[in-house]
């Protein structure tokens, strides 16, 4: 009976074929390739069109606005810098999550126009993630106010 070869060969064969197929088709992002400041640079300035895609939905553009005034009311409210910092990360989390509920609804919208339940669970649970958000936001400044000016 013949020999079998050892699977390890064949897995490395198999590895090499996949990476010479793969070496000669052109990345789709080119980001991949980046290294170093270069990939830095341009991630920042993806960030920067992401935040400006942000502006246009009128939810961020609310938030991002009444952040202007929380964040500096968040250095006169705090006693001390861990009570600054959770007022002002608490308003910069808002932002945060909705610029991720607005990323699913963006890809959901793209996927098709039409209803499907796992589209419209989708984006009820985006929508849910702002919600506790506020409701975080809420909370940890009405706990500051208290304990500033009742306790």
């Amino acid at each position: 009976m013949p020999a079998m070869p050892e699977p390890i060969s064949l897995l490395a064969d198999s590895q090499a074929d996949n990476h010479h197929r793969s070496s000669a088709i052109k990345p789709v992002n080119p980001q991949k390739h980046r290294k170093g400041l270069s990939r830095v640079w341009h991630a920042l300035g993806y960030s920067i069109a992401g935040l400006r895609a942000g502006w246009h939905e009128t939810a961020f553009r609310q938030e991002a606005l009444a952040s202007l005034l929380l964040i500096p009311a968040a250095f006169w409210l705090g006693r001390s810098w861990v009570e600054t910092v959770l007022l002002a990360g608490t308003v910069i989390l808002i932002m945060i999550v909705e610029l991720l509920n607005t990323g699913i609804e963006t890809a959901i919208d793209r996927i098709g126009p039409e209803w499907h339940d796992l589209s419209k669970r989708a984006k009820d649970m985006g929508s849910a993630a702002v919600l506790l958000s506020l409701l975080l936001c809420a909370a940890t400044w009405a706990t500051a106010i208290i304990q500033r000016f009742i306790a």
